[in-house]
């Protein structure tokens, strides 16, 4: 087996030599250690290193560089190896950015020039980190090969899958020579894609959800029988839930259907929560959140739907799609919402081919020099414009109103007007959209006119708002006519015996018309749609189970 790597990134040659030979002296027998003179580089090396399926332990950057300084850098390395352990290399005066950096990239430890002797200043502290590195349950496995064509829509599910479950990947176009070598070896053509070849060698051809999850090592199937708490999906509310309620010795389960994060695990930067004044990515927050959970012992079962709910007697019983089901005292629903699709407009057929729904932020270096066009005036199409306009020619947002302020908070839109290739387009709606094999055109509406304007156009990202997807609760679970979860005293007849609440006591401010069933987040009635206030409903549910636990 390959050597790890200890990458260490310094301008200064002399420093540059310095270091990574006292890294070599105390752990050249263990690892690999590599050098680069600026970020640029270092992330190229990252990039070979992750193509040949290796792992990197530890990665030492220097503040102060040119055109790309450590911070920077070790937030770009974190999207390709983001359980590698973090250092920042400063001088004295620069310790107040290495503490910022705490929040902004996670950063492990930061070391003061000169750290000699190194015995005392340096290697005690990469001991550590090395150690740590090494004991993690999740060591970085290698890469797992998609091979699949670019408008091809069961391509993209396919990749969408795996970024947002953090499984490290690499894409091969169909049509390029390692590609189409890989489809003929598996008696395929470039029709059949996509191909998925998993690190041990398993060869998949279209697989669903359930089976790719289970190759790639994701957890598909509970440990137990029953449980203290069932958390029902993995945005930030669900999350919350789990953390807490493993944190505090309650046996847990959380149940993904897709991907853990949410619609907050696709935006490509919130700069609004609380502790990271510098913001941070969807992917980064649902990372951290996750390990967190499973530190504290919660299971995480990915790509498993829950498609019935039953009370019986105290217990409750949650039935999978695969026909299994698992019981528990109490369920924390947080299934969150997903966005709407455009309606009447004939791009159906077009899903994975040119027209998103929510971030596809892996997409972004494919629409370089693109005209990108998102549909939505809230902050999820906001961060999007904002992210994508670093790659394309030009960022078109269209509004259904006149303006951002209704929707979207101050500070973004402050950076929409700082950035010269984003254009709003009030009071304008997509009429239609056609192309062959995926999207190439979009007819453009205004709405206070009627005219219609025909674009050229290849990509386009839709925050619509969003729907509750709660259909498998009828019958047993009081919604509101839009299908979000209503709770506590928004139920009818809160307090006294009805057929929506059957106890003689109040219910608890975050449970549901069944008692011990609770719902936060997004697919609560009358929650506020933040991802502090999910995360925040998400704790609260945890005491309320508590409550209701010892009640019993």
């Amino acid at each position: 087996m390959a050597k790890a790597t200890i990458l260490t990134v310094d301008d200064d040659p002399g420093v540059s030599r310095a270091i990574a030979r006292d890294l070599r002296r105390h752990y050249g027998d263990r690892f690999r250690v590599l050098r680069a003179t600026s970020g640029d580089e270092a992330l190229e090396a990252l990039r070979e290193v992750r193509l040949r399926g290796e792992a990197v332990a530890v990665m030492i950057a220097d503040y102060r560089m040119p055109t790309m300084n450590g911070v920077q850098f070790l937030e770009a390395a974190m999207d390709l190896f983001p359980r590698a352990r973090r250092v920042l290399l400063t001088a004295y005066a620069d310790t107040g950015a290495a503490i910022d950096a705490i929040n902004f990239v996670d950063l492990d430890h930061y070391l003061l020039k000169p750290w000699s002797p190194p015995e005392e200043n340096l290697y005690p502290v990469l001991d550590t980190l090395v150690d740590i590195w090494d004991a993690a349950s999740d060591p970085e496995a290698p890469e797992t090969r998609l091979v699949g064509h670019r408008w091809s829509a069961p391509s993209f599910a396919v990749r969408e899958f795996l970024a947002r479950n953090l499984v490290p990947y690499r894409w091969i176009a169909a049509d390029e020579p390692e590609g189409a070598q890989l489809l003929e070896a598996a008696g395929l053509t470039a029709a059949d894609v996509p191909l998925v070849i998993t690190t041990e060698g398993k060869v998949l051809h279209s697989p669903t959800e359930t089976e790719l999850a289970a190759q790639v090592g994701l957890r598909t199937s509970p440990a137990a029988d029953f449980y203290d708490v069932v958390v029902i999906g993995a945005g930030p509310a669900g999350l919350g839930a789990a953390v807490y309620a493993a944190s505090e010795g309650l046996r847990t389960v959380l149940v993904e259907r897709s991907a853990t994060g949410g619609q907050a695990g696709q935006s490509s930067r919130i700069e609004n929560y609380l502790g990271f004044p510098d913001g941070v990515t969807g992917a980064q927050l649902t990372d951290r959140a996750r390990r967190q959970a499973t530190r504290f012992g919660a299971e995480i079962l990915s790509a498993t739907e829950v498609v019935a709910l039953e009370a019986a007697g105290s217990g409750r019983v949650l039935r999978f799609a695969d026909g299994t089901s698992i019981g528990a005292h109490t369920v924390v629903l947080a299934t969150g919402v997903t966005y709407r699709h455009l309606a009447g407009a004939q791009l159906d057929g077009f899903c994975g081919a040119g027209v998103f729904y929510g971030s596809a932020a892996f997409e972004a270096a494919s629409c370089r020099g693109d005209d990108v066009y998102i549909v939505g005036g809230a902050n999820s199409a906001g961060q999007a414009a904002v992210y994508f306009s670093r790659f394309a020619e030009t960022v078109h947002v269209l509004l259904r109103g006149p303006d951002l302020a209704h929707s979207m908070s101050a500070y973004l839109i402050q950076q929409i007007e700082d950035v010269p290739n984003i254009e709003i387009h009030p009071c304008t709606e997509v009429a239609s959209g056609a192309g062959e094999g995926h999207l190439e055109r979009l007819t453009l509406r205004d709405n206070r006119t009627g005219a219609l304007t025909d674009v050229d156009a290849t990509w386009l990202f839709v925050f619509i708002g969003a729907e509750p997807q709660t259909q498998w609760l009828d019958g047993l679970i009081a919604r509101d006519d839009r299908g979000f979860v209503l709770t506590g005293p928004d139920l009818p007849e809160a307090g006294g015996r009805s057929p929506r609440w059957p106890l003689t006591r109040a219910p608890y401010h975050l449970e549901t018309s069944v008692p011990g069933v609770f719902a936060a987040g997004d697919v609560r009635a009358e929650s506020v749609k933040r991802v502090a206030s999910a995360v925040g409903e998400g704790a609260m549910a945890v005491t309320l189970v508590h409550r209701y636990l010892e009640a019993q």
